[in-house]
């Protein structure tokens, strides 16, 4: 065997090595990461259930009168602003996806809708500007060729099938444009 084919072989044995070692440290890393996502998600399970225990508990001081109702109202505004950190802020991503309506599942189906991150709500708004900007033009193009062709070459009748076209590209438009 000659030095460069055994240097050939060192080498490949030494990167599927690496990529064996690289595979290892990605696989401890996610189910340490699923681990920690998995404590946070209980211990945002456990605020919420705490919040929602707080504030019927002042709802019943304030009716025993334990409780003023001008503090109750400071209170409540506390626990309202805990809640929507826990339920709008960063924690949201980490609590269980609340079912869609049946009119959003019909259209959308069974897919999570809400963006967690900042930088992928920030990319998905990118995107749905451009889709919007590209397709405004033809949005005001279509239904005023539609009118002119009506006008010049349909005798004042618009049929079927071009009108169906179009009704079927707003259809696309926000089923798919949006989604």
């Amino acid at each position: 065997m000659a030095d460069s084919e055994r240097k050939i072989i060192e080498e490949v044995s030494g990167v599927s090595e690496l990529a064996k070692e690289l595979q290892d440290s990605v696989s401890t890393l996610i189910s340490k990461t699923t681990h920690e996502e998995q404590c946070i998600r209980q211990r945002a399970i456990a605020l919420g259930s705490n919040i929602r225990t707080l504030h019927s508990s002042i709802a019943f001081a304030v009716q025993n009168g334990g409780i003023d109702r001008k503090d109750a109202e400071k209170l409540d505004a506390e626990l309202y602003r805990a809640k929507c950190l826990l339920n709008d802020g960063d924690v949201a991503s980490f609590l269980l996806i609340k079912q869609h309506g049946g009119f959003l599942r019909m259209f959308l189906g069974p897919i999570c809708v809400r963006a967690n991150k900042k930088d992928v709500q920030l990319k998905v708004k990118e995107e749905y500007n451009s889709y919007r900007d590209r397709t405004a033009f033809m949005f005001l193009l279509f239904p005023s060729a539609l009118l002119l062709l009506r006008a010049y070459v349909w005798s004042g009748c618009l049929p079927t099938l071009p009108v169906q076209l179009y009704q079927a590209w707003l259809l696309f438009l926000y089923k798919f444009g949006f989604a």
